[in-house]
């Protein structure tokens, strides 16, 4: 993903809202399904970290990246955005060249 692409992704997760938030668990098999559905219908998505989570938000983005087969846009303090692209018949957002 460019820079270029990034900064577009960003400026459209500007105004979302988080769809997800990761509390006193963590992570569970549960919520990475979860949100691995949400990436396939929505294909950008904001996750809030509560502040009750002992886990490192930055840490989180990159293990739930893994498991989804996405990509992290951006960590802001607690408040992770993740991107799937989505599939040729089902694109959501065209990202810049």
């Amino acid at each position: 993903m460019t820079s270029k692409q990034r900064a577009y992704l960003k400026g459209l997760a500007m105004t979302m809202e988080p769809v997800f938030q990761i509390g006193k668990a963590s992570l569970t098999p549960e919520n990475t399904q979860a949100i691995n559905d949400a990436l396939n219908a929505r294909e950008l998505i904001k996750i809030s970290v509560l502040q009750n989570c002992a886990d490192d938000p930055k840490e989180i983005a990159q293990v739930v990246a893994e498991r989804t087969h996405s990509q992290v846009v951006q960590v802001i303090g607690k408040k992770i955005v993740l991107y799937k692209e989505g599939k040729d018949s089902k694109k959501k957002i065209l990202l810049p060249l």
